[in-house]
């Protein structure tokens, strides 16, 4: 009799709690079937413009007259009148070399030109008197002339002159130093006016030529460009680096901000000449080796190749595949595939 109670019992409970699990089955909601996802884009229209191609290279400044002082006779250096950044007059002297040295001859030729000046003064003194003839004095005059020549050259080789007016802009030397013949010691340059030497690919040629207008920046002070023009391009490339030489000039007013051994930027334009379809280079989707990108039409994004030409980095050329007036996806190309459902965001 207990045995059949505890068998009703358990009876009992499971009933009890199947009925508790159906209703909390009938009362938990179902979920409800996903919708079409859209995607979140923003879109602009292909339009007709002329493209302004745009060009940078990395270019070294140079006054547009730069020369170096050199020396001619192996001497130790006694002086230096100049520093860097001070400006100099063509012909004055900045160093000044051992006139004792064995390698100069400066006091052998100033004493044979010390004599002959003496000579031919005293010569003139006799002519102005009658008691010697033209003949005579032209003689003494024409060895003094080669005395004076010899001192003068003997001058040069010893106390080194600016050979342009400017400013020092680098000295290699220290006084006591030995000066060898052509060594550069100091280097001076015409900064009113700079040249931006550039090393340009043989692909560069076509689209640069003398004459051209150019902007010269430097990333220290981007917003301070100047405009110069090209001198010259090289009509041979370099051997080694097969590259050829191009020359800006520009003026350097004002502050005169730029300096000799500086790096700058110098960019060129070129415009088509004669209006394509474009569109942003943002709506250009690689997809391997095809390009192309999506058009939106009534919620729609379709893809569709297309084959582009020049770019000025913002904007592209399209020779086929769209129309004028399509909307293309700009922002959200990434996400976007064909034949999906977009919307423009805000």
């Amino acid at each position: 009799m207990f045995n059949r109670k505890i068998l009703s019992l358990i009876v009992v409970s499971l009933i009890i709690f199947a009925g508790c699990g159906a209703k909390k089955t009938e009362d938990q909601p179902q979920e409800k079937s996903s919708g079409v996802d859209t995607i979140a884009v923003q879109t602009e229209s292909v339009t007709e413009d002329v493209l302004t191609l745009r060009k940078t290279f990395i270019a070294t400044l140079e006054g547009e007259e730069q020369a170096n002082v050199v020396a001619k006779v192996p001497e130790r250096i006694v002086a230096i009148n100049a520093r860097v950044g001070s400006p100099v007059q063509k012909g004055q002297m900045l160093i000044e070399l051992n006139k004792s040295g064995a390698g100069s001859q400066y006091y052998q030729a100033q004493a044979a030109f010390l004599n002959a000046q003496k000579d031919l003064e005293r010569m003139k003194s006799l002519f102005a008197e009658g008691a010697i003839s033209q003949q005579m004095l032209d003689g003494v005059q024409t060895q003094f002339n080669i005395y004076k020549a010899n001192f003068d050259a003997a001058k040069d080789a010893i106390e080194l002159t600016a050979p342009i007016s400017g400013i020092v802009t680098a000295i290699t030397v220290n006084p006591g130093d030995l000066a060898s013949p052509g060594m550069p010691l100091i280097t001076i340059a015409n900064i009113s006016r700079m040249k931006a030497v550039v090393s340009i690919g043989e692909k560069d040629m076509a689209d640069l030529y003398a004459g051209q207008t150019v902007k010269v920046y430097s990333e220290l002070r981007p917003d301070f460009q100047v405009t110069g023009k090209i001198s010259e391009i090289s009509k041979s490339a370099n051997v080694q680096s097969r590259s050829f030489e191009m020359k800006a000039l520009f003026a350097n007013s004002g502050d005169r901000w730029f300096k000799p051994g500086m790096f700058c930027n110098v960019e060129s334009e070129k415009r088509s000449s004669a209006k394509s379809l474009v569109l942003p280079s943002t709506a250009v989707v690689l997809k391997g080796s095809e390009t192309g990108t999506y058009v939106v039409n009534n919620g729609k994004a379709s893809y569709r190749k297309i084959i582009t030409g020049v770019t000025d980095g913002r904007f592209t050329e399209v020779v086929s595949g769209v129309s004028k007036g399509d909307k293309v996806v700009t922002t959200g190309a990434g996400s976007v595939y064909d034949g999906a459902t977009v919307y423009e965001a805000k």
